[in-house]
């Protein structure tokens, strides 16, 4: 069990350990919920809703794919001329 106390303008500091452990940096948001007659306080990332699609899991296995290919050496270019990158992408 942490004790934390409560301070000036009811905040409250989350020892390190626990800063560390669930990758809590300052102006992160948290989620707080009531539960068995206590609080439950849970990290939470806000996403722009423009960007969420490169949350879902298909976008993300995609960058994965992608990471492997480059460190693979799976990649073409650079191109001196825009006809180059062409002639690449038909073939």
């Amino acid at each position: 069990m942490t004790i934390v106390k409560v301070k000036r303008n009811f905040q409250v500091t989350l020892p390190s350990d626990l800063r560390k452990k669930f990758n809590i940096t300052e102006g992160d948001y948290m989620d707080v919920k009531i539960k068995e007659g206590g609080m439950f306080i849970k990290p939470v990332k806000i996403i722009n809703l423009r960007q969420e699609y490169f949350y879902t899991k298909e976008w993300q296995k995609d960058e994965a794919d992608a990471d492997k290919d480059i460190a693979e050496g799976k990649i073409a270019g650079p191109f001196d001329t825009a006809d180059d990158l062409i002639k690449e992408l038909e073939s």
